[in-house]
């Protein structure tokens, strides 16, 4: 008999410890079958004309036609899966994708258990399958590719689901969307679509009454932690949310697009639960928002430089009305360099914000690196005392279990530096850390005057954790490395095994960056439904997946490598040194500087590009 945490063919996590592993849960925190919740375990039934979804218990089932791909919800009782064996167990229905041979399913198959957040239970995605509609279809190369790219996806780590809670709204808007439309039922229906991930392929998958087969997911972070300060216990949980809106990865995404989206858009918030109390606190991050990139050429790193021809203001302008609507009043904290290319970009972002000149934002400018030289990071606290005031100004989210309100939250800080990743988490943990000791003093946890930092070293070690995992896993989504400086986040002070760690994952950046993330940014449009395939790719329409190099991207790197070549042996094995030897060494060795000065002259020709979008060619300056 499967336990609550491993039913389903779902991998078993390792819960905290408030239950033991395989121990069921108290009642009240099991996933009910409330009106709006999703089915958590089913049954696939695969016929030669249908998928069959049945769930556990359920009253209904979900019937897809693979022919006329007609999809529809029937009662139970009308025989459907009569003498049928299941395929399968499955934990959700991811949805549905048009690739060139034919649709395929997507459901979840595996899962991690995380926590129990608000009374319902989290998961993390561990496991899905791709089903084709048509089975033993002529499978061209074209279509395997796009399956590749699907799976790249589907593997990121880590998608986040939960059967009753909703995860892509915070505690407050879910609150908002409640008391707005009490008549939306269905967790996809009453979802924050900026950060439903496979909301794309869930729109291709609908029909009446399917609410509680559709399971949105989540790309960020989720950590839920039980724990003791001063003898009170209580629940601390972290939940960070990338949005959908300019989704790609680190070179190839930056800035705004037309429409105000910025790239690297995460939401983070955190939550306390005390004695039928819930707090909770937003921060945003984001790119600069205004027109700019910083496209890979082999440099090291590229110049960021400002597209020309471009409104910046107007996106700049759509932003922040976007961001006030959401969140209120906004912080714009910039912690990019006053000097160099990034000061250019400042100075850009600090003359839209006045030029806009609306009340709500208000700019706060922080040189990272300059302030934190020689690893005065220390320093870090001049910037939190300037955005004290504010902070507590915008205060917290704050409700009792029966409904309630006791405050909420009237503004957001927006953080960013050049990545939004490394300098950005630094700074938003540290608010996080101001905040959360408000909090517990206002709770009745700490003391008055009692900081957090100093009331529990257990406590200390799984903050700093975690707000360190965060970094990390949000900087593996857009960057593919972890992220730098988590040192600090960790330990509290910057370490020089810390920069060394920075200067391997820094290598690691420029290789991805250079040589894998256009596919990786292919994968991620085709899964967000920015590209649709077309069945002509290949016949009457060219297949964008085909490769087209120049001579050059052959011809550079053939000569560089026969020179090297020529080099070590004529330097390895001389009968003797003389004058025809030395003559040797200096053509392969001046060969081997015309040809990788070569390269890095074309270097955009060797840089792996996206190819369903691929960018304007240009050269940079």
């Amino acid at each position: 008999m499967p336990s609550w945490l491993d039913r389903c063919n779902c991998a078993s996590g390792v819960p905290h410890a408030t239950f033991e592993v395989g121990q069921p849960p108290p009642p009240e925190i099991m996933d009910s079958r409330e009106e709006n919740a999703v089915y958590d375990d089913m049954n696939l039934y695969i016929t030669p004309e249908s998928f069959i979804i049945e769930p556990n218990g359920g009253a209904e089932v979900l019937v897809v036609g693979r022919h006329d791909k007609v999809t529809r919800v029937q009662p139970a009782s009308g025989g459907h899966v009569a003498n049928l064996r299941p395929t399968r167990r499955i934990c959700g229905v991811l949805g549905t994708i048009h690739l060139l041979s034919c649709d395929y399913l997507l459901v979840a198959t595996h899962r991690l258990f995380v926590g129990v957040l608000n009374g319902a239970v989290v998961w993390r995605l561990a496991g899905y399958d791709i089903i084709p509609y048509i089975p033993n279809t002529f499978q061209r190369k074209e279509n395997e590719t796009y399956l590749r790219l699907l799976r790249q996806t589907l593997d990121t780590k880590f998608f986040y689901f939960s059967y009753r809670y909703d995860l892509t709204n915070s505690l407050q808007r879910q609150r908002e969307v409640a008391q707005s439309r009490p008549e939306v039922s269905g967790l996809l229906q009453r979802a924050e679509q900026r950060f439903v991930w496979n909301g794309f392929v869930l729109r291709q998958f609908n029909c009446d009454k399917m609410q509680k087969f559709q399971l949105p997911l989540v790309l960020g972070f989720v950590s839920i932690n039980q724990v003791q300060i001063n003898g009170q216990t209580f629940f601390w949980s972290i939940i960070t949310r990338r949005s959908v809106q300019r989704a790609g990865t680190r070179l190839f995404c930056r800035g705004s697009d037309e429409q105000g989206h910025v790239a690297n858009f995460v939401e983070t918030e955190q939550i306390v639960e005390f004695n039928g109390q819930l707090t909770g606190f937003v921060q945003t991050r984001g790119s600069m928002p205004f027109h700019w990139h910083q496209l890979p050429n082999l440099r090291y790193k590229p110049r960021p430089v400002l597209v020309p021809g471009k409104d910046h203001l107007a996106a700049c302008s759509l932003h922040f009305k976007e961001q006030i609507r959401l969140y209120g009043n906004n912080v714009a904290v910039n912690l990019v360099d006053h000097k160099g290319a990034e000061g250019e970009l400042e100075a850009t972002y600090a003359r839209l914000v006045r030029e806009i000149g609306n009340p709500q934002v208000r700019y706060e400018s922080f040189d990272f690196h300059s302030e934190c030289r020689k690893m005065r990071w220390d320093r870090l606290n001049i910037l939190i005392d300037r955005l004290a005031h504010e902070q507590d100004q915008f205060g917290v989210y704050h409700v009792f279990d029966d409904g309630k309100l006791v405050s909420t939250q009237t503004g957001v800080f927006r953080t960013n530096c050049i990545d939004c990743l490394d300098r950005t988490n630094v700074v938003q943990s540290m608010l996080a850390r101001r905040s959360l000791t408000a909090v517990l003093q206002k709770l009745g946890v700490l003391h008055v005057g009692q900081k957090v930092e100093h009331a529990s070293d257990i406590f200390e070690s799984i903050f700093k954790g975690v707000w360190a995992d965060n970094a990390d896993l949000v900087s593996l989504q857009y960057s593919g490395t972890c992220a730098l400086k988590t040192d600090f986040t960790r330990t509290g002070k910057r370490t020089k095994s810390g920069a060394m760690q920075d200067g391997k994952n820094s290598l690691m950046r420029y290789y991805l960056n250079n040589f894998a993330d256009g596919q990786r940014q292919d994968s991620i449009d085709l899964f967000l439904g920015k590209y649709l395939v077309n069945d002509n790719e290949g016949g009457a329409v060219p297949s964008p997946l085909e490769s087209k190099h120049g001579w050059r991207f052959f011809t550079f790197p053939s000569v560089l490598l026969v020179a090297v070549a020529m080099f070590m042996i004529t330097m390895t094995y001389p009968a003797e040194f003389n004058t025809e030897n030395l003559l040797f060494m200096l053509f392969w060795g001046a060969m081997i500087a015309v040809s990788a000065t070569g390269i890095l002259h074309y270097g955009i020709e060797f840089v792996q590009w996206p190819r369903l979008f691929p960018p304007i060619s240009f050269r940079d300056p």
